[in-house]
């Protein structure tokens, strides 16, 4: 069982077992969280056939209970207090899964209501889901808590129904596009509507993509690479020097700098804001630090859970650490978890002599893994990286010379 056993003017020790103590020198800079995302739910109603939960060698998901029982979620409340009180930033909470929206109205009320209880309107909610389950009564709920809702779409029938399917290998898209629709229609849409999130699939044509998405006429959109290492290369590129990936996100800055009235992108908008001298808000881009932690169904607290498609286990702490089991704030700053934050930062010597590093930040650790040198190495998206940043550079030479 977790306590704080002593407290002096610098050291924390907190026991994690009888025989097992963890000592944190308070003189290491504390750790701000900036997001605690919540595993609420550890099955999905559907079956991407590109999920790192599932499909990526990974199998901490069948061990689990399928959603957080009332033990944990009071222990996590607990957490999230001490985090409140800990630190003066205010942080963000993701519902995650799985499926988060499998919990049901009921669950769903009560966990939203004790989230409020401990944080105030101040702290983001929000829900990442698949769109299938949404309804009006559902979105009722999450108006009145304001939890907002952002949808998992990866762009029109023939792409999206590519990869996400259900169960028996059916397309989802009709049904996730009803779902968006509800959110779309709600009166209080323009606050619950957080906007959409896809995968990108580099065969598919970025414009078409753009084009449809500008068409569901989202607050936002956000593209993800897909998972993927050095060992195991991300779907549609054929090697790590190749730029499929970045070949494509450059149709889609095109298409989006085509738009008078472009739709906001985070990634696209993230990369040209440090161009031109800003700061990110994306994990994996820039050089900025995040503060995530994942607290999984039974209550574990989780490194970044993407990190499962490097290896079984790439998300779990050596010592494993529990909300059930008291305060959280002496992990946050342990060594343990320092080095798991200083992880977002790459140590390969060519990604530290690049140029290019205050752009593409190294991108995400799990694109780094490579079997014998761990995730000392580039991105495996190191060369479609550098060829967006390449064409990004050009186009804002451009746009500068037109209106010089």
């Amino acid at each position: 069982m977790a306590k704080l056993i002593s407290k002096r003017r610098t050291v924390f020790i907190l026991i994690t077992e009888p025989t097992t103590a963890i000592i944190v020198d308070d003189s290491i800079q504390s750790t701000e969280i900036d997001t605690v995302l919540l595993k609420v739910a550890s099955r999905c109603n559907i079956n991407c056939s590109y999920c790192y939960v599932y499909h990526m060698g990974d199998d901490n998901w069948s061990k689990l209970t399928k959603f957080m029982s009332d033990d944990t979620i009071n222990a996590t409340l607990n957490a999230l207090a001490e985090i409140r009180q800990y630190q003066n930033k205010y942080f963000s909470v993701v519902l995650h899964g799985g499926e988060p929206l499998l919990l049901g109205v009921a669950s769903l009320k009560s966990l939203f209501s004790g989230l409020r209880s401990v944080l105030d309107f101040n702290y983001p909610i929000s829900i990442q889901t698949n769109g299938i389950l949404i309804t009006t009564e559902i979105l009722d709920i999450c108006s009145a808590y304001k939890v907002s809702i952002a949808v998992s779409i990866d762009g029109p029938k023939n792409v999206h129904d590519k990869f996400r399917i259900t169960h028996n290998g059916e397309g989802t898209f009709d049904a996730v596009i009803a779902g968006i629709e509800k959110l779309r229609n709600h009166l209080d849409a323009q606050f619950l509507n957080a906007g959409l999130l896809a995968v990108v699939n580099p065969e598919s044509d970025p414009n078409e993509v753009y084009t449809f998405f500008k068409s569901l006429q989202a607050p936002s959109v956000d593209f993800l690479y897909k998972d993927g290492n050095h060992d195991r290369l991300p779907g549609g590129k054929s090697s790590v020097d190749s730029t499929e990936y970045g070949a494509w996100m450059l149709g889609l800055l095109n298409s989006y700098l085509a738009d008078d009235n472009p739709l906001p992108i985070r990634v696209i908008d993230d990369m040209l804001k440090v161009l031109l001298g800003g700061l990110v808000s994306k994990e994996g881009l820039g050089l900025t630090d995040f503060g995530i932690i994942i607290i999984d169904t039974d209550g574990t607290v989780m490194k970044n859970d993407t990190l499962k498609s490097s290896y079984n286990g790439a998300d779990k702490f050596d010592i494993p650490i529990n909300v059930k089991n008291g305060n959280l704030i002496p992990f946050l700053n342990s060594p343990a978890f320092i080095k798991y934050r200083e992880l977002q930062r790459p140590t390969h010597k060519k990604c530290l002599q690049c140029p290019q590093l205050n752009v593409c930040g190294g991108g995400m650790i799990l694109h780094r893994w490579k079997n014998g040198f761990g995730f000392n190495n580039p991105s495996v998206y190191c060369s479609d990286q550098l060829y967006l940043i390449d064409g990004m550079r050009d186009a804002l030479s451009k746009i500068h010379l037109k209106y010089a």
